[in-house]
């Protein structure tokens, strides 16, 4: 699977001599093949990549050089690093946190990305790890800058970056806990509140859908006990805070990762979600219409969906298409809770 080369990458292939004979380690907002570009250009590469998508469409070419988690630990092995800026400047400082004391002392830091997408904050982001960094590019749109590695850093600790917060459903008193750039990492959206304001009980077994932090389930699990929960994200960040939600509210769950249904097997009586339509800076619909589309080959029979979506959004159509009846549940001037059943 090849994906087009984006405005970022163009812009670091004009740069490659950067990157020769570097032990590289990449992370951040990976998005195309560029990456297989570099294992040929570096003495050695690793990529790591909290989006399972991204970890699908490169697992063949890449091979063990790409990892899929929340967090990457070792000793230090690295002399450069990329990071390729994330939507979310929290994330951006959750990475350099966990990847520099994976570098050695002196090591290349470096950070790529839209100009738009807060890569004009670099200073501010590597000023804890070295000395004021150089632009070395600025070109369609995009920046490329480049620090050192000259102070020292603490060890990683991951359960220091969990935001924490009480949020009510209803009735329903739940803790979050939740990585930085999670959707719900804040507080309760209001979509998500409308959304668990509207759907009746349940029993039997759930799938969440984009489960971010793991709202949705947990709520859902604490009001129908014996209801048999499974999350799933494509997001590693989102996967390791919906499994602390859980824990911490003492409830149980599955909770894997999923390119929209790659990776799940058997049916459900209920699919609900808040699903999600921002890829990074761009608005992104084809994965949830794949998402809905196919909702009814993983629903058992008089199996229903209840998904929250921006009113301007247009679902009902494609819900219409697939599901024998489709209703609006509840709505206001910004959200549509549609109810489906097969």
């Amino acid at each position: 699977m090849s994906c087009p080369i984006s405005a970022v990458s163009q812009m670091l292939e004009r740069n490659q001599a950067l990157f020769v004979g570097k032990r590289l380690l990449v992370c951040g907002a990976l998005e195309d093949d560029y990456p297989r570009q570099l294992a040929t250009l570096a003495q050695s590469l690793t990529v790591f990549t909290t989006d399972y998508c991204y970890y699908r469409s490169q697992q063949a070419a890449l091979g063990e050089a790409i990892l899929f988690d929340h967090q990457l630990g070792g000793a230090p092995r690295f002399d450069a690093l990329l990071l390729l800026m994330p939507k979310a400047k929290a994330e951006a400082q959750y990475l350099l946190a966990m990847m520099t004391p994976l570098l050695e002392a002196g090591a290349d830091l470096f950070l790529a990305g839209e100009n738009r997408g807060g890569i004009n904050g670099a200073d501010k982001l590597l000023a804890p790890y070295g000395d004021k960094p150089i632009k070395r590019d600025s070109a369609r749109r995009c920046s490329l800058y480049h620090g050192e590695l000259s102070k020292p850093v603490a060890p990683f600790n991951l359960d220091s970056w969990f935001g924490r917060y009480q949020c009510k459903a209803g009735e329903t008193k739940l803790t979050v806990l939740a990585l930085p750039g999670v959707f719900s990492a804040a507080e309760l959206d209001l979509g998500t509140q409308m959304l668990l304001a509207t759907v009746p009980a349940m029993k039997g077994s759930l799938l969440d859908f984009g489960c971010g932090a793991g709202v949705i389930g947990s709520v859902l699990a604490k009001r129908n006990p014996g209801l048999k929960v499974t999350m799933v994200d494509i997001n590693a960040l989102a996967l390791e805070s919906s499994r602390r939600t859980l824990a911490i509210n003492g409830l149980q769950g599955e909770v894997h990762a999923s390119d929209v249904y790659s990776d799940i097997t058997g049916s459900f009586d209920q699919i609900v979600s808040n699903p999600p339509f921002h890829a990074g800076l761009k608005t992104f619909y084809a994965a949830t219409e794949t998402f809905l589309a196919k909702a009814p080959e993983f629903l058992r029979p008089h199996g229903s969906l209840t998904i929250v979506a921006n009113a301007f959004l247009r679902y009902q159509p494609i819900l219409e298409a697939h599901f024998k009846r489709t209703e609006v549940s509840n709505s206001d001037a910004k959200f549509k809770v549609y109810l489906s059943k097969v």
